[in-house]
């Protein structure tokens, strides 16, 4: 299983939302290395899911519920969307502020690509963020 992180502005589509939906697809990724992100999320796989913008915090975990395909929201066929669902709330959300003052996600794409609205997150990036949520 492989750990991703998905961003959205709450005022546009918030974690809670995604609760109430119980899956949505993830849609309107025009960004090349964001596409090739979602090419490579396989069912199962667990997103933490940020809010950009205003919280700028990890507040939820979703899980890929399905695998690429065609983004509905475009006919040009080189752009994907997944679809995912709700899995956890994280307990304490983990504020950038957070991440960037611990030394150990230095290397985190959160930090180093902050613009990047699809992401990959390594296992251990991922036991910090839940030690940081206290989701341990």
């Amino acid at each position: 299983m492989a750990y991703w992180l998905v961003k959205s502005e709450p005022f546009k589509y918030s974690y809670e939302q995604l609760e109430k939906d119980k899956q949505t697809f993830w849609d309107g990724v025009r960004n090349y290395a964001a596409r090739i992100n979602l090419r490579a999320m396989k069912k199962g796989d667990e997103v933490l899911f940020y809010h950009s913008n205003e919280g700028l915090a990890i507040v939820g975990i979703a899980k890929v519920a399905k695998e690429a395909y065609q983004d509905p929201t475009t006919d040009d066929e080189a752009w994907v969307a997944v679809d995912l669902k709700p899995y956890k709330k994280i307990k304490k959300p983990v504020t950038l502020e957070q991440v960037k003052a611990d030394k150990r996600l230095k290397d985190m794409a959160l930090v180093r690509l902050g613009r990047l609205s699809v992401q990959p997150v390594t296992d251990d990036e991922w036991k910090i963020i839940m030690e940081l949520g206290g989701m341990k």
